[in-house]
């Protein structure tokens, strides 16, 4: 499959769209004229570097390639996909696609990111129409998963549900929109809250901060797990949805809203609306706001992950696909087993520019998972009852992983019986050179009951072939080492 993607337009969605593409393996190749275009990126790539491993219990892939190119031409040559993201005008837009199909190949997806044409005035007098299709994201794209998949009736079936499976292998949420609409779907909401806020700012109803105040204090958190329909059935009680639209469907009848009126945008209303907006978060810059936004994202989707709920469900569902595939049955395990590999990035340094030591036990955890996974203890395992918990760690650190630098483990079975495992990891940094290792002692347990107990026939099948396999390797000289013991013992 090609994993390559162009990116047209390097504004905050670009970027955006650069850095979800980059950080799920794929090459990106980006045309931008603005000089600024690789700063501008290069900020959003680290704050997605920062913000995104973190959604995951695994590692993500080994990060793409990034390069700029000073044409639209030579951005879009061997390219999967095409993600325009230049300004809402449509002569602008118009112009640029003439230029992506003049050189795109001839199967290239062509999404834009535009939040309110339509599919057809898009295609509207472009040859190859078919090609290009609304796919519209939010912001920050590298951790909001959805994207509105807008077709008109040029595009082919097949060329939609291609388009699907790209989006979900980046991990995003595609809202196939059947009926092409003005603003298409989630921004019609987000316009309509748009409009009434500014009524209650212009008539001195409340400010910015009360009003950003009702929404992330009240129905904001409930929206974010269940959405507005759901949200609705819950309040209707035990009678559900019948009951709500009953009890609450007559006051859509009295005047409460404005949202057929529109309040001219004067001087006056944006000079209060900004001023508010200063008061409210000025102190903290854009990119501080950024930061504070992603942190806060991250801990919603790390609890809505943990109860597979909403958009947590999406995220155990991609991190499936992201991990790697287990070792064919038929390979060599005479070996230490390579379970695990990932680049240091950002998010994993500490102030003197190494892999703090937090990430140390979090990669030797990650690679236990994959033995796990390996021998059979996976997620289905641990629902049915049953689990290894770690029960002792030792680690050494042999060296320092730097950022940037490709990490891999591997892992030597030293001993197993049916209820424990013996394990001996080592970290290697840029191929060969060993940073840290750890030694691990793992028990199986019935986690219903919370006692030691055998592992199920089939995993325990499966560890002792790894661990005979295993029994002719040189032991570690540093295993069943002691805190402190002198490293020439």
């Amino acid at each position: 499959m090609n994993t390559t993607a162009a990116i047209i337009g390097g504004g905050v969605i670009g970027g955006g769209w650069a850095a979800r593409f980059l950080l799920n393996g794929w090459n990106v190749q980006v045309f931008d004229p603005d000089p600024e275009a690789e700063r501008k990126i290069g900020e959003v790539l680290d704050n997605a570097r920062r913000a995104m491993p973190r959604l995951y219990d695994g590692s993500l892939p080994a990060e793409g390639a990034l390069s700029f190119h000073s044409t639209i031409a030579d951005a879009v040559a061997d390219v999967a996909w095409i993600q325009e993201s230049v300004p809402e005008r449509l002569d602008l837009k118009h112009s640029t696609y003439r230029e992506i199909l003049a050189d795109a190949p001839l199967d290239a997806l062509i999404g834009s990111s535009t939040s309110g044409f339509k599919p057809s005035e898009l295609q509207d007098g472009l040859d190859r129409p078919a090609s290009i299709m609304v796919a519209h994201p939010f912001n920050p794209v590298y951790l909001l998963p959805l994207v509105e998949l807008v077709p008109f009736a040029r595009n082919a079936d097949t060329g939609i549900e291609r388009a699907k499976d790209i989006l979900r292998s980046i991990g995003m949420a595609p809202l196939h929109v059947r009926k092409e609409i003005d603003a298409h779907i989630a921004d019609r909401f987000l316009e309509a809250v748009w409009r009434e806020a500014l009524w209650l700012i212009r008539d001195d109803v409340a400010t910015t901060q009360e009003i950003d105040d009702a929404i992330r204090y009240g129905f904001g958190l409930r929206w974010a797990q269940m959405g507005l329909f759901e949200t609705c059935r819950v309040a209707g009680g035990e009678d559900g949805m019948k009951h709500f639209i009953a009890q609450f469907g007559p006051c859509l009848q009295w005047p409460w809203t404005r949202l057929t009126d529109v309040p001219e945008l004067t001087d006056e209303l944006v000079d209060k609306i900004a001023d508010q907006s200063d008061a409210q978060s000025g102190a903290l810059s854009i990119r501080e706001l950024e930061r504070l936004r992603d942190d806060n994202l991250v801990g919603l989707l790390r609890a809505l992950k943990d109860r597979d709920s909403a958009a947590g469900a999406l995220l155990n569902a991609h991190e499936k696909q992201l991990i790697a595939p287990l070792p064919d049955p038929d390979q060599k395990i005479s070996a230490p087993l390579r379970l695990w590999e990932a680049t240091v990035l950002p998010a994993w340094i500490d102030y003197n520019g190494h892999m703090t030591e937090y990430r140390y036990l979090h990669v030797f955890g990650d690679t236990t998972d994959a033995l796990l996974r390996l021998i059979g203890a996976d997620r289905e395992y641990v629902a049915g009852g049953h689990s290894y918990y770690n029960v002792e760690s030792h680690i050494m650190h042999l060296d320092e992983a730097k950022l940037g630098e490709r990490l891999m483990t591997t892992t030597q079975v030293l001993s197993s019986d049916e209820k424990r495992i013996h394990l001996f990891h080592t970290i290697y940094a840029s191929g060969d050179r060993a940073v840290a290792t750890a030694e691990q002692m793992l028990l199986h347990v019935n986690s219903k009951k919370s006692r030691a107990c055998p592992a199920l026939p089939q995993v325990q099948s499966a560890i002792e072939a790894i661990t005979a396999a295993h029994a002719g390797l040189l032991r570690p000289q540093s295993a069943g080492r002691y805190t402190g013991q002198r490293r020439s013992a």
